[in-house]
């Protein structure tokens, strides 16, 4: 009975895992592979360097629509990922920034989901940064 117990956590633990770097994955795509891919899908569609506004309408609502999906795949991987671990059911939170100084409850600890999202967001930031510090060149002209 103790071996299958620690089996299952074994199975458990793993499968929460598994369920976290899918989270990352999406997390991360949200910033990269979508917006992306949609400029690619955009810039094969046109046949000229000057497009209309049919390839940008096209980019823009694809992105759109991919992120909406991304972001309900991200919310079902958080209930996944509760309904394995059993450590927080899924319930409206309060931001901290939104309680009275005098509310007496404890602050809660943020979920995966919300660890997930502002790391990624902090990475694409700093890429971005790092980006533009380093990598995109002047765009003043040399003379």
């Amino acid at each position: 009975m103790a071996a299958e117990s620690q089996t299952k956590k074994v199975g458990n633990s793993f499968a929460a895992g598994v369920v976290v770097f899918t989270m990352i994955i999406a997390a991360l795509s949200l910033w990269t592979a979508i917006p992306l891919t949609w400029i690619w899908i955009g810039s094969n569609i046109t046949d000229t360097q000057a497009p209309s506004g049919g390839p940008y309408m096209i980019v823009f609502g694809g992105i759109v629509v991919s992120i909406l999906i991304i972001s309900w795949l991200l919310g079902r991987l958080n209930r996944l990922y509760v309904r394995i671990t059993g450590t927080r059911t899924v319930a409206p939170i309060r931001p901290n920034w939104l309680k009275s100084l005098r509310d007496s409850e404890t602050p809660s600890d943020p979920t995966v989901l919300e660890t997930v999202i502002v790391a990624s967001v902090i990475l694409a930031g700093l890429s971005m940064g790092a980006w533009f510090l380093f990598l995109a060149g002047s765009p003043l002209p040399n003379q």
